[in-house]
């Protein structure tokens, strides 16, 4: 079964860190953004109903902005269909991830599972890598 990615956020964060993936990863015509809210008579029910059946015979992987948004939250009335998976807390180290994976031949949830812990690892508060680099300088 195909895979698709769909980004989906408040405003247009989600087609920005599409262009930014395709500089850093090139062209993949397996992610598709949603920007929501920024036409006026935005309806974010029909907006996603019709995703989700234009994507009704993929696994699909969906990544929203923020928790408990709305985005999110409308997504989440579809947990319960078959191949589909949904991720909060979008970001490009995570997005280059999973795009880089989609061939995989493990299944998706594990998949996607490994990436999201793996992801993890890129968010760093790096002034600690000063204070870090003057411990082990000390020694």
């Amino acid at each position: 079964m195909e895979k698709k990615i769909i980004v989906a956020s408040h405003g247009q964060m989600a087609s920005g860190i599409l262009s930014s993936l395709k500089i850093i990863y090139g062209e993949s015509d397996q992610v598709e953004a949603l920007d929501c809210y920024v036409e006026k008579n935005f309806d974010l029910s029909q907006k996603i109903a019709a995703l989700m059946n234009k994507y009704a015979n993929y696994e699909l992987i969906v990544i929203t902005d923020i928790f408990g948004g709305s985005v999110n939250n409308e997504f989440l009335t579809y947990l319960k269909r078959k191949n589909f998976y949904l991720v909060a807390g979008l970001n490009l180290p995570l997005l280059i991830e999973l795009v880089s994976g989609l061939n995989t031949s493990e299944p998706t949830e594990e998949w996607v599972r490994k990436t999201l812990h793996a992801s993890k690892k890129n968010i760093q508060f790096c002034n600690d890598l000063l204070e870090r680099s003057v411990k082990e300088e000390t020694f």
